[in-house]
């Protein structure tokens, strides 16, 4: 491998500030609509050719796949991009939005990236040597009961108009739970079950771009990452996240 953790950190903070930046400047930000209820901004779009370019100059062999500019060069060995994942509340002043940088390899998660410069929380993890939280190693929770349990989840399916949605689902899973939050950031979600905030985190309808950062340190802490029916893989139009204690409690409402 030709980049190290430590680069990609150097990479993605810088990228964070330019994204901070901007966040600081909202009256100015130009956003645009690419459908009714799916934003772009300036933002997005500079973050995210800042990315392409430094990853290629750093790791020349790698393509890339981002959310606003599509795959380009090698996909068998690519970087997977989303430049703000959670513009919606980026462009509200709202912090919970995440910068979300991924390397896959035939098909492999091989390490990830996820930070959120309004928190200054920064997320990594390198396949089979763990998960981490600015420097610090991370654990997903200890709760083996979902009575107990405190869940987060999404709503892309809505943003999409699909008749299939989340809202059943949601209503059976919050009536069976302590606690339930909706950030509005996929990559940020799988991270805070990473980090035990949470105790697990259901989407469907997403994309690669939303989660593979996430998911990859989600698996290094500890945790579960299936489908909807248990299966274990990143899939992104029903991922499901837990700390692997209460999974088929959560596979039971799903």
């Amino acid at each position: 491998m030709s980049i190290s953790l430590t680069v990609l950190e150097q990479v993605v903070r810088q990228a964070g500030s330019i994204a901070l930046a901007h966040f600081k400047n909202l009256k100015q930000l130009e956003v645009i609509k690419k459908s009714p209820r799916d934003l772009v901004t300036e933002a997005d779009v500079e973050v995210e050719a800042f990315l392409k370019e430094t990853l290629a100059r750093q790791c020349p062999e790698y393509g890339f796949w981002g959310e606003e500019s599509g795959q380009s060069a090698n996909q068998a060995a690519r970087w997977i991009v989303d430049p703000i994942d959670g513009t919606h509340s980026f462009s509200k002043g709202q912090y919970f939005w995440a910068i979300s940088v991924a390397l896959e390899i035939d098909g492999q998660l091989i390490m990830g990236a996820v930070y959120a410069p309004a928190l200054n929380d920064y997320y990594c993890a390198e396949k089979g040597k763990g998960a981490f939280k600015n420097g610090e190693p991370i654990a997903v929770s200890s709760e083996t009961s979902l009575e107990s349990s405190m869940v987060a989840t999404g709503f892309a399916c809505l943003r999409s108009y699909l008749t299939e949605n989340n809202l059943e689902r949601f209503a059976r899973i919050a009536q069976k739970t302590t606690g339930q939050r909706r950030f509005g950031s996929a990559a940020m979600d799988l991270c805070l079950v990473a980090d035990g905030q949470v105790d697990a985190f259901w989407e469907q309808e997403l994309n690669l771009y939303d989660v593979a950062a996430g998911a990859l340190i989600a698996q290094e802490a500890g945790g579960t990452v299936t489908d909807f029916q248990g299966n274990p893989g990143v899939f992104p139009k029903q991922i499901l996240a837990t700390n692997g204690k209460i999974l088929d409690q959560v596979l039971a409402l799903m």
